[in-house]
């Protein structure tokens, strides 16, 4: 998912130089929604290994 979230904001970084504004506000957009995603299920996974003592996290 991170991988995703890197595509889309280079995506946007290109779409941006070459002049496509609404391109790059779509595809920043998702960038950042990935992003956050990403980030709460890895916070969830981190939590529930150093609660249950489990490596491997959620899945």
């Amino acid at each position: 998912m991170l991988r995703w979230s890197l595509m889309f904001l280079i995506l946007a970084l290109v779409a941006g130089v070459l002049g496509f504004t609404g391109v790059a506000g779509n595809a920043m957009y998702i960038a950042r929604v990935l992003f956050f995603i990403f980030l709460v299920v890895f916070i969830v996974g981190l939590l529930y290994s150093l609660i249950t003592g489990k490596r491997g996290g959620v899945i």
